[in-house]
């Protein structure tokens, strides 16, 4: 009874992974967007002082341009989302899939190779070059070193 329970428990959580409450309020929790797509009026249209246009047109224009954006934006995500959102997920899927069944295996698999020639690369460095180097040094270690100044 208490495998069931448990069983039952997985299927839960495992439902819960796809089915999960998205929040409606803030759709951008990690803030991956801020500073790309905050444009407003006044980041693009902008009159200097002494040219200034007619105030009904001012605000006509802010309201033709609010407006305006915040519809194309909805009517393109409305017609082009669910495309894309479809097309972002086979592809993250398709990064996914190559880097658990081909990047990762290959990398494993040249770190246990690489690691037998790593081994018989130190062996030949320290059988041959440890003592060649050891004897330069004892050779080099008898040379001394005098600076006089000549005047």
């Amino acid at each position: 009874m208490a495998e069931e329970h448990s069983e039952l428990e997985e299927r839960i959580i495992i439902k819960d992974q796809h089915t999960k409450e998205i929040d409606l309020v803030n759709r951008d929790p990690k803030h991956i967007n801020e500073d790309v797509v905050k444009v407003d009026f006044e980041d693009v249209i902008a009159e200097p002082v002494g040219t200034y246009s007619f105030d009904g047109v001012w605000k006509s224009s802010y309201t033709t341009f609010t407006v305006s954006k915040y519809w194309c934006y909805r009517l393109l995500s409305a017609v082009l989302g669910i495309p894309l959102a479809v097309l972002w997920g086979f592809l993250f899927a398709l990064i996914s899939f190559c880097h658990i069944w081909a990047v990762v295996p290959c990398i494993k698999s040249y770190l246990i190779e690489i690691q037998c020639v790593s081994r018989i690369y130190s062996l030949c460095i320290h059988t041959f070059c440890d003592p060649l180097f050891e004897a330069l040094s004892r050779v080099c270690s008898n040379i001394k070193v005098a600076l006089r100044k000549e005047t």
